[in-house]
Parts: structure tokens; C-alpha cells; sequence
């Protein structure tokens, strides 16, 4: 740059923009680092550009991700062997037990599912991460519901002559599980076959970092999977809400209310907040969203049951459940 009150041949040296650099002193031009590289302080070199993702050995978020992930999956195993102990007690046998096996097991692989999250993303775990959550919630959703249904099915049931006994069968509600899981099952097939998710090297978002993150492949398909779990959630909130006030014989509809409320709260502030952020707060977003989704249906639904068994074994009485208590 010319110096106006000096000689005109007098120049001032002035650094290279942001992403370039020079070598050679008194250089007119610059050289443009490349895609994958970020100039030093000086400007004189340039190095390659930091690598971002949730590692393990360098965040301190991934150390407390994975111990929460591993304690969730101890507790939910803890309740799961509480049950089978248990399994021959009224509390337990309400609402059909192998239900609540199947949500202890599909809880149990949405808290694993978080380390597909963990570590340097590649397109296998890429596409195992954006489809295993939705289909394990799915599951226990579906579960839900279909303990939701039995309920309200067997309160219409109990008057003489009603056709609502029909429907009293085993096959019902794996009827419901199996439905509801498939087509979310469907769409993630589908979403494989059409734009699956890889990995994508972000390098023009946060300058001299490369995020290295899944890209959903479609948003479409993306948000079809969120959409339906959605409105699985929505329907099993709504139909828990309306059954919740029938007697407290084998009634657990307030729990799962309880339990769709903490659960669509949680994945409707979650959309907000993953759209509005980039990098490793937006994967530490999405897990944060499935580890707490995951411990609401846990708390909600489990804990007073168990509590009773371990706390209140005189609860625990057939007497008591059909609303009979033995004075």
C-alpha cells in the first residue's frame, strides 16, 4: 500500500485477508489456503484446520454423555430384573407385563443408541444415529399406546353383552406394536434407499474449523420420522389423557400421560434449539433430547410401580388393584 506523504516507491506492508497468507516478503499477492487448511497468526503458512466433532478423548461433554447413557441403561436393567422377580404380582401382571418388558428393552437401546452420537461421525454411524432413535421410540411409543388402549378397552368391556369383548385378545396389542413400529420402520427404509445420511465436512461455517457432521441426506424423510413419532406421541397423549380419570384398577393412563407430556416436551423444544445451532451443540442437543425423552418414559411410567413393590408389598394385592381393599 502506498505511503501518500512518503515517496511514492515507500509502501506499508499490510497482512494477508482472512484465509490467505504469504511467504515472501514484500509479496504484492496473497495465496489462498486450501478448502481443508487456515493461515497462522502470522499469516506467513498455512496448517490444517481443527477438526470438530464430540471425541472422546478431548471433550469433557462426550465423558458425561457416555456415564448418564451407562447409568440410564444400570437403572432401566435394575427395573427390568425388579419386574421379572416380580413378575407373578398384580402390579406387575396389569397392563400386560410383556408390554412393559418391551419399553424396558427398547429404553434400554435408546440410552445405548446415544453413542452412535459419540466420537467421530462416518456414513455407517450416520445413518445408524438419524434411524435407531426413531425407530427404538417408536417401540416404546407404540408400547404405550397400546397399553393405553387395553385400558380403555377393558373398562368398555365390562358391561354384559358388550361388544368391546371382542377385542379382549392377546393379539391386540402386539397387533398395535407391530402396526405402528413398521411403518416407522417403513419410512427409515425408505429414507435408506432414497438419500441416505453421510458424512459432511462443513469448512466455510467457523473459520479454521472443519465440522465434520451427519447430513440428513433428505429433510424430507428427516422430518417424516420426527413427524410421525410425533404423532404416535400425540395420539397416545391424547387417548392416555381421556382414560386417565377410569378407577384405579389396572389403570396406569395418568402415568403414561405423565409420560407423554415430559416426552413431546422435550422433542418439541428440541427442534428449536437443533435448528439454531451448528457443530457439536447440535449433536449435544439431539442427544440431550434422547437421554431425557428416554428417562421421562422411564420415571414417569416405572418408578411409582416400582416403588410400591419395593415400598408398598401391601398395595401389591389383587384386592387392591380391582378396587377392593380388604379392611
Amino acid at each position: 500500500m502506498a505511503r501518500p506523504t512518503i515517496h511514492t516507491c515507500c509502501y506499508d506492508c499490510v497482512p494477508c485477508p482472512e484465509g490467505e497468507m504469504s511467504n515472501i516478503t514484500d509479496s504484492d499477492n496473497c495465496i489462498k489456503c486450501q478448502s481443508d487448511e487456515w493461515p497462522n497468526e502470522k499469516r506467513d503458512r498455512c496448517l490444517p484446520k481443527v477438526m470438530e466433532f464430540i471425541s472422546y478423548q478431548n471433550d469433557t461433554i462426550a465423558s458425561a454423555f457416555s456415564c448418564v447413557s451407562v447409568f440410564g441403561c444400570l437403572v432401566t436393567g435394575f427395573i427390568f430384573g425388579i419386574f421379572i422377580s416380580y413378575r407373578d404380582t398384580p402390579i406387575v401382571k396389569a397392563n400386560n407385563r410383556n408390554l412393559s418388558y418391551l419399553l424396558l428393552v427398547s429404553i434400554i437401546l435408546s440410552f445405548l443408541s446415544v453413542f452412535l452420537f459419540l466420537g467421530r461421525p462416518n456414513d455407517v454411524t450416520c445413518r445408524l444415529r438419524e434411524t435407531s432413535f426413531g425407530i427404538f421410540f417408536s417401540v416404546a411409543v407404540s408400547s404405550l399406546l397400546a397399553k393405553t388402549v387395553m385400558v380403555c378397552v377393558a373398562f368398555k368391556s365390562t358391561k354384559p353383552g358388550s361388544p368391546w369383548r371382542k377385542w379382549l385378545s392377546v393379539k391386540l396389542p402386539y397387533t398395535i406394536v407391530s402396526l405402528c413400529s413398521s411403518f416407522q420402520a417403513l419410512i427409515c427404509i425408505i429414507w435408506l434407499s432414497i438419500s441416505p445420511p453421510f458424512q459432511d465436512l462443513d469448512t466455510d461455517s467457523y473459520p479454521g474449523k472443519i465440522i465434520i457432521q451427519c447430513n440428513e441426506g433428505s429433510d424430507i424423510w428427516f422430518y417424516s420420522m420426527l413427524g410421525y413419532l410425533g404423532l404416535l406421541a400425540a395420539v397416545s397423549l391424547v387417548l392416555a389423557f381421556m382414560v386417565r380419570t377410569l378407577p384405579d384398577s389396572f389403570n396406569e393412563a395418568k402415568y403414561i400421560t405423565f409420560s407423554m407430556l415430559v416426552f413431546c416436551s422435550v422433542w418439541i423444544s428440541m427442534i428449536p434449539a437443533y435448528l439454531s445451532t451448528r457443530g457439536k451443540n447440535m449433536v449435544a442437543v439431539e442427544i440431550f433430547a434422547v437421554m431425557a425423552s428416554s428417562a421421562g418414559l422411564l420415571g414417569c411410567v416405572f418408578f411409582p410401580k416400582c416403588f410400591i413393590i419395593l415400598f408398598k408389598s401391601e398395595m401389591n394385592r389383587k384386592a387392591d388393584l380391582l378396587g377392593k381393599r380388604e379392611n
